[in-house]
């Protein structure tokens, strides 16, 4: 139906086309009255002709030659008898014959149909286009607002199998599995099972996924709608869709109703500069009614997901409605090596990939995110023409989804490049020699994203609270980069923009939000900031300004003392921060075996390594293939501080 209709414009253009043409062959009829016939009636010589006899009337048609032009006539005369003779003497004369119809003889069906035509085509072109106005599919037919948007799956593939990294998670919602599958056991111990759940947690860690395993789990219904379809600028649609998905559910118990994003439409009623919004508010009001007419173990469960809980109203949150909250975090190590083998049981990886590596150089990705580094290393092996991902692949993957694509393109000038290459090397030694700073996995300076370089920095070990110290670190390693321009060339650039930005919340929050400063343990700022605009307008701050003064001078002290010791690191290790920068400026990226060979041995490559692969070519050939001078010159090549110092003072004399 729905592709016929697609057609329906074309067609009805070629009807309007037809009815032209029809319209352009009748107007060459010579269309005459009574007397107008009667005046060419002595004069013309009639051919063939048909005469259409009803009750009053009779129709004459048929063509005629006068002055030597034959056209095509049409005439009504009055039926009487003597119209009737003198009409048949008139056309029969000169041999022109006449042939007498039936009007009744006719399909009275058909000359129905022929009036009603184009009145059906309209009419069927103007639902065509409402339908298109209003979606065009069954659901979204015109004038359909109120029903519900909710899509229905009634056989879910989807199983705990199917999803890694949240064991505890499972846990939680197992019990739903087996309400839904044997409720009477529930009832008979005088348990009811939660009306609603809600999963929060942040982006692409696999809210939806989990809801949808539940439900395949228990092989039951699954609707999903997000907030967003509750919504509309017609008055009261929301709350009739609310009611129409929750009787739709009813028909369909047990199943498991899904709301995504349910804070589009369960946020704080009241809250705002200009007050509520009115049509969201009676959405929600409709929802905790639905939810409190929902009789104990009705068989139908509401699982609802959102990453801005703080957001929500209480009255949804309290027990009775929501009774239970699953936080579904970002996975630990363990949990993103079953991710990846997940996503990666469909894909060739080369035997040297080891997931459990890539699970330690990705702390912080989400469930989404491991997915993408492992289709962009998929897409970047197809661009490659290799059989199997490789290491290489997923590297640049990894780099990809953290800093967007390298812009090889982009050229320093010679100045700048060393400018980058100093910048990053002081990040890469502060986070060699200080104790409790992240581990430099990589250093490059192509640039990438927005930025001239970077360091890939990997936490010593995933902790879920950090030290005084940590912190500290991470703002001494933060001014590694900064503070590498200030001892190598006297002065700063504009690069470090994204460093201090860092290093100022991270200062801030240790102050003002955890106590670690000589202010105390007391909290100057709400950690979680005003949602709405308007919630404190008219609130003053939580403190005096004298209380604000000391709080920019604990910033400032603690900013200062990592900048102090960040300098001290640097200055004694002086040695490293040239051989790594040179290194970066001749190689442009290195990597943390090279950076620990260069810390250890002077060199990208360690000097045992080569020894025994000259050992086992020496004795595998008899005749060893010379090897390429730009594959030795890393090797052979020494730098010492002499070196150093003559290339440092010949940039300062070109600068």
């Amino acid at each position: 139906m729905k592709k016929w209709l697609n057609y329906l414009p074309t067609l009805f253009i070629i009807v309007i086309l037809m009815s032209l043409i029809l319209f352009s062959t009748q107007g060459s009829v010579n269309r005459m009255n009574y007397t107008q016939f009667q005046n060419i009636a002595n004069t013309a010589q009639f051919d063939n002709s048909s005469l259409n006899i009803s009750g009053n009337i009779i129709k004459a048609e048929g063509d005629y030659t006068l002055n030597g032009k034959t056209q095509s006539y049409s005439v009504i005369v009055p039926n009487t008898d003597a119209n009737m003779e003198w009409l048949t003497d008139t056309l029969e004369k000169g041999g022109g014959s006449i042939t007498v119809t039936d009007p009744s003889s006719g399909n009275l069906w058909m000359n129905i149909l022929a009036q009603l035509l184009p009145l059906l085509l309209i009419g069927l072109l103007f639902y065509f286009m409402l339908s298109k106005m209003s979606g065009g599919t069954g659901a979204n037919k015109a004038f359909e607002f109120s029903k519900s948007r909710a899509r229905i799956e009634s056989n879910v593939k989807t199983r705990f199998k199917d999803v890694a990294g949240c064991e505890e998670e499972k846990e939680e919602v197992k019990e739903i599995i087996d309400y839904l599958k044997n409720p009477q056991k529930f009832t008979q111990m005088g348990a009811h099972i939660p009306k609603g759940i809600l999963m929060v947690g942040p982006p692409g860690t696999g809210k939806t996924l989990l809801a949808k395993a539940v439900a395949g789990e228990a092989n039951v219904p699954f609707f999903s709608i997000s907030g967003s379809d509750f919504v509309e600028m017609f008055v009261g649609t929301g709350a009739s869709r609310v009611r129409d998905m929750f009787k739709n559910a009813q028909k369909n118990a047990p199943c498991i109703l899904f709301i995504d994003e349910i804070d589009a439409v369960g946020r704080q009623r009241g809250a705002g500069m200009g007050g509520g919004n009115d049509e969201r508010e009676q959405t929600l009001n409709q929802l905790l009614v639905e939810m409190d007419g929902m009789t104990d173990n009705a068989g139908i469960v509401v699982i609802a997901a959102t990453n801005r809980p703080d957001v929500l109203d209480p009255a949804l949150r309290r027990s009775g409605r929501f009774d239970r909250n699953v936080t579904v975090n970002l996975p630990d190590i363990r949990g993103r090596e079953e991710i990846l083998k997940v996503h990666a049981a469909n894909k060739p990886l080369a035997p040297t990939i080891s997931l459990k590596n890539l699970a330690q150089r990705t702390p912080g990705f989400s469930g989404a995110d491991l997915a993408n580094v492992l289709n962009e290393g998929a897409i970047l092996a197809v661009r490659n023409h290799e059989p199997k991902i490789t290491q290489e692949d997923l590297d640049e993957a990894i780099d990809r989804v953290m800093m967007g694509p390298a812009k090889k393109s982009k050229k320093y000038t010679e100045k700048d490049k060393w400018l980058v290459s100093y910048h990053e090397a002081g990040h890469a030694v502060i986070g060699l020699k200080l104790e409790d700073a992240d581990i430099v996995q990589k250093v490059t300076i192509i640039p990438r994203g927005e930025a001239g370089g970077y360091n890939l920095m990997t936490p010593r070990e995933e902790k879920y609270f950090h030290r005084k110290s940590e912190m500290v670190a991470q703002i001494t390693g933060l001014l590694g980069g900064r503070t590498a321009e200030e001892i190598v060339f006297g002065e700063i650039s504009a690069g470090a923009v994204n460093d201090i930005e860092k290093l100022t919340s991270i200062a801030k929050n240790m102050v003002r939000v955890y106590g670690m400063s000589s202010l105390g343990p007391i909290q100057y700022a709400d950690p979680e900031g005003n949602v709405f605009l308007g919630r404190d307008y008219t609130k003053g701050s939580d403190y005096s300004a004298g209380v604000a003064s000391e709080i920019d001078k604990e910033v400032r002290s603690i900013v200062d003392s990592c900048h102090e010791d960040c300098k001290r690191i640097l200055t004694e290790n002086r040695d490293l921060l040239d051989l790594i920068a040179h290194n970066l400026f001749e190689h442009e990226t290195l990597t943390n075996e090279e950076i620990n060979n260069l810390m250890q041995y002077g060199t990208i490559t360690d000097p045992n390594t080569a020894v025994i692969d000259t050992e086992i070519v020496s004795e595998s050939s008899s005749e060893v293939p010379p090897v390429p001078q730009e594959a030795r010159q890393p090797e052979e090549k020494e730098i010492d501080k002499q070196t150093v110092d003559d290339a440092l003072n010949e940039l300062t004399k070109k600068n």
